[in-house]
């Protein structure tokens, strides 16, 4: 079976495939124009409908960053040996496919709300204790790997708003150690025994754990006394 691709469309499901493959979460409409050249986002819109209506890409729109590729039809028009993409890596992670009467299929994952992280002033929280959690919340299998790494976390404060993290979001996290500058964390702060929400930058012998907000202060620990936990992946959102 062939698809009449143009080439941006090719480039697009190039672009998601190395994004996810990087990152273990989708791109935006954005991040996709961006790095494709295309300067609208409704002619990147226009495009993934193109790909969603060939069922090469699914998309779910009440989730934050709702998108993925459809690995078992990519493999079946040639396009994964086009992209040097093997299968049994790709179509492991597939979690919405099509079944035989043609209804689309959705399988979820949950993982544990291990309690509320502060995005302003540091609170009590350990990542590792998964076991004690009272909330789970359900994901969808198509958007993420590592499944048994994620956490989740339900953010208090403002400090990260300019992060598009509101009071009240629920961030998944994905447990590690490590971070480059820049990123999203939940770190822990020995000393005070608290976990915040913050933006880390490792200089020298401090790390600093910048808020997305300009009404917060800026944070700084010597590196020994902060211990990354997880890593921000996706952020949900509950609108009323």
């Amino acid at each position: 079976m062939t698809l009449n691709l143009s080439d941006r469309q090719k480039n697009i499901l190039r672009y998601i495939a190395g994004f996810v493959e990087e990152r273990s979460y989708p791109p935006t409409i954005r991040e996709i124009g961006k790095a494709c050249a295309i300067s609208s986002t409704s002619v990147v819109k226009y495009n993934l409908t193109k790909l969603e209506n060939d069922e090469l890409i699914l998309r779910d729109a009440e989730v934050s960053r709702g998108l993925s590729l459809n690995w078992d039809k990519l493999d079946a028009v040639g396009f994964l040996e086009e992209m040097g993409k093997p299968l049994g890596r790709a179509a492991n992670s597939t979690a919405e496919r099509i079944n035989q009467a043609g209804e689309r299929v959705v399988n979820f994952f949950s993982v544990p709300v291990l309690g509320q992280i502060a995005a302003g002033e540091p609170i009590q929280v350990d990542p590792a204790d998964r076991e004690s959690a009272d909330e789970w919340i359900d994901l969808n299998e198509a958007l993420f790997r590592d499944r048994d790494k994620l956490f989740a976390l339900r953010v208090q404060g403002d400090s990260m708003v300019d992060a598009s993290v509101l009071d009240g979001d629920i961030v998944i996290l994905r447990q590690q150690e490590r971070a480059e500058n820049g990123e999203m964390v939940a770190a822990w702060i020995t000393g005070q025994e608290e976990t915040t929400l913050k933006h880390f930058y490792l200089d020298g012998k401090n790390v600093h754990l910048r808020p997305a907000n300009p009404a917060y202060k800026e944070m700084t620990f010597p590196a020994s006394q902060v211990s990354v936990k997880g890593k921000v992946v996706s952020v949900i959102r509950q609108l009323e």
